[in-house]
C-alpha cells in the first residue's frame, strides 16, 4: 500500500516552520522605491492614479527618503519632472536639471547610507514626448540620442548617482554611456540597463506622474520590445551585458515572469524587474473596492517576481510593504 508523502504538510504546519523552509524571501533589502521630483513645485502634488505617491519637491523628497530608510528601504530610483521641456530634452543632462539637484541634496544628507539610482531617459524632458532625438520626418534618431544619453549619465554621476539606469531602449546605449562615464573618470558608476523593456499598456499612471504625452498620438513600438516576443529579450539583454551593463532589468514584471526566468537562467549578472505603475494601480483599485486584500496581493506578486529569478524589484509598494516584512 502506497502512503502519501506527508512531509510538505508537516513543514507547513506553523508560520515559523513555513519561514524556516521558505524557498524565496522578500525583505526591504529586495525593494527599490521609485520617486518623482518636480521642478518649481512649492509643495508635493499627489498623483491621482498612483495613490500614496507624489510629485515631490526636493524638501519633501528628503523627508520621503528618511521615512524609507526608517523602514529599512535603502534603495531609490529618481524620475524628474522639469518646469519646461524642449526638443532635445536638455533638462536631462543640465547640471542644474531637477534630478541632478535632487541627487546632490540626497547625497549630501545620506551619503552611502542609501543606494541612489537615477533613471536615464529623455521623454520626461522632451516637448514631443519621445525617448530620443526626433528627426524632421518623425523618426527617433538612435545615434544622435546616444550622445545625449552619455551626457546625462555623466551629469547624474557628477551629482552623486551611484547607479544610472538607461531606459530608452536605444541600440548601443550601454556602450555609449560606459564610454562617456569612463571618459570623465566615473569608472565606478554602475549601469543598470532596462534590457527588456516592453511596449506595454501598463505605463499609464507613470505617464501621468511625469506629465509625458507623445505629440501627435504616436507610440514607442519601434524601439521598445513587442509583447508578443520572448526570444528577442535574451538577445537584447546579452547585447547590454556585452556592452558593459552591470545589472539588467525586465519591465514590466508580472506579465513578463517568463522573461525574468529566461534571463536569470542564461545570464550571470544581477537581475531586477520593475513592478510598474499599472500593476500597482490595479491592485490599489481592486483593494479600494474591497475585492482583494491589497497588501497580501502585493506581497504575493513581489514574491512571484523574486521566485522567477529577480534579485530585487522596483516597486511603488516599497514603503508600505516594508513595514510588514
Amino acid at each position: 500500500m502506497a502512503f502519501p508523502d506527508e512531509r510538505p504538510r508537516r513543514l507547513r504546519r506553523t508560520p515559523a516552520l513555513r519561514r524556516l523552509v521558505a524557498e524565496t524571501t522578500l525583505t526591504p533589502d529586495d525593494l527599490v522605491a521609485p520617486l518623482f521630483v518636480a521642478e518649481g513645485h512649492r509643495e508635493p502634488h499627489p498623483i491621482t492614479s498612483l495613490p500614496g505617491h507624489f510629485q515631490h519637491t526636493v524638501d519633501s523628497l528628503r523627508r520621503e527618503v528618511r521615512e524609507l530608510v526608517a523602514r529599512e528601504v535603502r534603495s531609490i530610483i529618481l524620475f524628474g519632472i522639469p518646469a519646461t521641456k524642449d526638443e532635445f530634452g536638455t533638462g536631462a543632462y543640465d547640471d542644474n536639471g531637477i534630478v541632478q539637484v535632487a541627487l546632490r541634496a540626497l547625497r549630501d544628507e545620506f551619503g552611502d547610507e542609501i543606494v541612489l539610482m537615477a533613471d536615464l531617459c529623455l521623454d520626461e524632458y522632451t516637448s514631443h514626448g519621445h525617448c530620443g532625438v526626433v528627426t524632421a520626418d518623425g523618426r527617433v534618431d538612435n545615434d544622435a540620442t546616444l550622445e545625449l544619453y552619455a551626457r546625462a549619465a555623466v551629469a547624474q554621476a557628477n551629482a552623486g548617482a551611484q547607479i544610472t539606469a538607461p531606459s530608452g531602449m536605444m541600440d548601443g546605449q550601454v556602450a555609449a554611456i560606459r564610454r562617456g562615464l569612463d571618459g570623465e573618470g566615473h569608472h565606478d558608476t554602475v549601469i543598470l540597463a532596462y534590457a527588456a523593456k516592453y511596449a506595454s499598456a501598463l505605463y499609464g499612471p507613470f505617464r501621468e506622474a511625469v506629465g509625458v504625452e507623445i505629440v501627435g498620438g504616436g507610440d514607442r513600438k519601434t524601439y521598445q520590445q513587442d509583447p508578443a516576443n520572448r526570444r528577442e529579450a535574451l538577445r537584447e539583454a546579452r547585447a547590454d551585458v556585452e556592452q558593459g551593463a552591470d545589472i539588467i532589468m525586465v519591465k514590466p514584471a508580472m506579465t513578463y515572469l517568463d522573461i525574468v526566468s529566461d534571463l536569470r537562467r542564461e545570464l550571470d549578472v544581477p537581475l531586477c524587474a520593475y513592478h510598474v505603475s499599472g500593476e500597482y494601480a490595479m491592485v490599489q483599485a481592486a483593494a479600494a473596492q474591497g475585492w482583494i486584500d491589497g497588501p497580501a496581493v502585493a506581497r504575493e506578486q513581489l514574491l512571484a517576481v523574486r521566485r522567477a529569478g529577480a534579485d530585487f524589484v522596483l516597486t511603488y509598494f516599497a514603503k508600505d510593504l516594508a513595514e510588514s516584512l
